[in-house]
């Protein structure tokens, strides 16, 4: 696979969004921005979001949404690679934030569900009645783990539900083609999980005493961060240690493709045909572009 590195410099980047005119929308987590990605390479800071912007998706009302985790990780130098460490006491948890791209306004939707704070909000993804869906990733304490959940909410700021609980670490979040599957990557597990959906913003039961179904636990020591999926229905997770990006068949299959970081956190796809894939190169701070083997789905809505 050709690689070509669009960008650099950035302050451990996430979240990329393809846009129609060829650029990208993605996160700056260490940077606490939202900066566009030209595609010569040049970089627009489009709004600065204290905290820590980690997910992004376009809205159905052209917005730019942000899975905000509220700064839940210290920023360590390990020989030259930026590595997110525990998270600082100062954290009091994170938020879902709305950008008004015209306005330039920030607005926080929600920062609780039931009472209970979200604690480190991390992905979403947008189905087709115009909700989301979003991981919480939980945070670290010196004692262990808060645990993480995956949501369900509204864009009016009327509708927040917590549809799994007491999960350990779930990051990349995405919809199969026909979105009757939510598939979850949970970062320490290193594994991929997928959930039925029973109606629009509901999880069907587990099977047994399982969350949901198991599609693939990785072997050996190896972690998963975000995801997208293809129009076929594999599920592209951002792979750290690993490095590069690991492609799961729905029957457990997977296939990897080695970008050059050992802790590449997200992928997007674009361009006429949807096999253009920009990968998050984070440690390094680049962006990558390279041409996927196959078409990526189209999200819902874009801009």
């Amino acid at each position: 696979m050709d690689i070509e590195l669009v960008c650099e410099g950035l302050e451990f980047p996430e979240g990329p969004v393809a846009l129609a005119d060829g650029s990208v929308i993605l996160t700056e987590i260490k940077g606490e921005r939202i900066t566009r990605v030209r595609a010569d390479g040049s970089k627009e800071v489009l709004a600065k979001v204290p905290g820590g912007p980690n997910g992004a998706a376009i809205g159905p009302d052209g917005a730019i949404w942000i899975t905000n985790n509220g700064g839940s990780f210290v920023w360590l130098d390990n020989q030259g690679l930026t590595i997110p460490g525990p998270t600082p006491p100062t954290h009091t948890g994170g938020s879902i934030q709305r950008l008004d791209l015209g306005a330039g306004e920030l607005t926080t939707v929600y920062d609780a569900c039931d009472g209970k704070r979200l604690v480190g909000p991390n992905d979403l993804v947008f189905d087709r009645q115009g909700g989301f869906w979003f991981t919480d990733h939980g945070c670290s304490t010196p004692d262990g783990r808060k645990f993480g959940a995956v949501y369900y909410a509204r864009t009016n700021g009327s509708q927040i539900s917590r549809q799994r609980d007491h999960l350990i670490s779930p990051n990349g979040i995405g919809l199969s083609p026909d979105e009757r599957t939510v598939y979850v990557a949970d970062t320490q597990l290193g594994r991929l999980w997928a959930f039925d959906v029973a109606e629009p913003g509901v999880l069907a039961p587990g099977p047994g005493f399982a969350p949901g179904r198991v599609v693939c636990n990785l072997p050996d020591y190896q972690l998963l961060d975000s995801l997208a999926v293809e129009a076929g229905g594999k599920v592209c997770v951002a792979t750290i240690i690993n490095g590069g990006i690991t492609a799961f068949d729905p029957d457990g299959s997977v296939e990897h493709h080695a970008f050059p970081d050992i802790l590449c956190t997200n992928i997007c796809f674009g361009g006429a045909d949807m096999q253009d894939a920009w990968v998050t190169a984070s440690s390094t701070g680049k962006l990558y572009k390279a041409r996927w083997p196959r078409p990526g789905l189209k999200l819902n809505f874009n801009a």
